[in-house]
């Protein structure tokens, strides 16, 4: 019998034209003769329906015939078919109130839901993502604003000339612009006002690896957090450069008991034993990236208490643009009060008031607070999503999910991101029910 693979629409946000498979992968699954795809009509997707119907799909309003169902991002409630297999990112495993009442309708309808976020291997490390181009929009656009917010101070830069990550036609494009940029630091310098230009990243994952990525075509030195401020007093930096901090956990923590013989693993099992150290760094940097992950039982990075007294205390402060990657709302940036979309970006944290102000002109940091960051390069992320994802959907869809979740017949790598089955919560994610009441 010939399985049905449905690809949906991405109905909850008006800006998200990514797609969890590309035409191109579709066509690929399309070898196979036991298989059909059907493709959800979408007038925002990046790959438009002429597109899935050349690779040989089917193109449909109504998914109900499929055995599982693909998307990207959280399926509105009205959109979840009773009995079937979901996959797509749920956001609700940290029990994430938005989503609460999505999660207790998949269990009332009875379908089995996997999350991308929780496909691990071996090492159990994630390997189905889009964190690269979280990472590389990012910092894209963090760079975009910085020439923004410089040039609302009155200080022309050549970072004035980079443009929002989705007016790119695509990354290489913009890899290109930001290039150009770098040649003309090198060449020209920037303005001794805002020398040396510093940046911080957090994080050791995919999100700060692509961020760092994009930074890197400047004219960059790299600098260790532990001569930060002796490098910044010391006056010896060039207007030619920008320079780049990588933070570790042993720069960002410090144990409470005085314990020196710890590891990352030791913070991540005894956050209680460490307080974060890292606000004094924050005078020396301009821009701060940050793709930590980050729970509620660490202490955050950046306060809102910290940020009062410093503004109270500095004038100008060297800090202008904070890229929040991780988007956690009053998380490890205490600053980041809510999410931003794309077209409407950033905002400015004023310390002193605690309000916030859209745009990137105010007494405090700009903010970049965008959650679908890789929305923003769609095609490009769309098919290095599908790369990752493509080896298992055949699997996926030839699975019987009327079965018991034990005797289910799933890749070993999915196993663990059933987050439901059948009208019930799995092992791992019983916890979850504490949300629900």
């Amino acid at each position: 019998m010939k399985k049905n693979i449905g690809i949906r629409r991405e109905s909850k946000y008006p800006t998200e034209k990514r797609a969890p498979l590309t035409p191109r992968q579709v066509k690929k699954l399309l070898e196979n003769p036991d298989l059909n795809v059907f493709v959800e009509s979408s007038s925002q997707r990046v790959f438009t329906d002429s597109e899935y119907l050349q690779a040989g799909a089917e193109i449909t309003d109504d998914l109900s015939e499929c055995d599982i169902i693909f998307g990207v991002k959280e399926v509105p409630i009205e959109d979840l078919i009773p009995g079937k297999a979901f996959c797509f990112f749920s956001h609700t495993i940290k029990g994430q109130s938005y989503n609460m009442p999505m999660l207790k309708e998949i269990l009332n309808r009875k379908i089995t839901l996997l999350d991308y976020e929780l496909v691990k291997n071996e090492e159990g490390k994630r390997i189905i993502f889009f964190g690269n181009y979280a990472g590389y929009a990012g910092m894209i656009n963090t760079l975009w604003l910085l020439g923004r917010r410089h040039l609302s101070e009155g200080i022309e830069t050549p970072f004035a000339r980079i443009k929002q990550a989705k007016f790119y036609k695509n990354l290489a494009e913009a890899k290109e612009e930001i290039r150009k940029v770098g040649k003309e630091i090198e060449e020209n310098g920037l303005p001794a006002e805002i020398v040396p230009l510093i940046a911080g990243f957090t994080g050791y994952g995919n999100v700060s690896k692509g961020a760092q990525n994009i930074y890197d075509l400047l004219p960059v030195q790299t600098i260790k957090a532990a001569e930060l401020e002796e490098f910044v007093q010391n006056g010896n930096h060039s207007a030619n450069k920008v320079y780049k901090v990588e933070f570790s956990k042993f720069d960002i923590y410090k144990n409470k008991n005085g314990k020196t013989d710890w590891d990352s693993k030791y913070v991540s099992a005894h956050p209680e034993e460490f307080e974060s150290i890292f606000h004094k760094y924050i005078p020396y940097l301009t821009i701060l990236v940050n793709g930590i992950f980050w729970a509620p039982e660490f202490d955050k990075l950046v306060t809102k208490d910290f940020m009062k007294k410093f503004y109270s205390e500095n004038h100008n402060p060297k800090l202008k643009v904070i890229g929040d990657i991780a988007c956690d709302v009053e998380g490890s940036i205490e600053l980041t009060t809510k999410i931003t979309t794309s077209d409407n970006p950033a905002f400015v944290y004023e310390p002193l008031t605690g309000k916030t102000i859209d745009g990137w002109e105010g007494n405090g940091p700009v903010i970049l607070a965008v959650d679908k960051l890789p929305a923003e390069l769609p095609a490009e992320s769309s098919e290095f999503f599908g790369n990752a994802l493509l080896p298992f959907v055949e699997k996926l869809a030839f699975a019987d999910y009327s079965q018991p979740l034990e005797n289910l017949d799933i890749p070993k790598e999915f196993r663990g991101a059933v987050i439901a089955h059948k009208g019930s919560l799995t092992g791992n994610f019983k916890y979850l029910l504490k949300y629900l009441d």
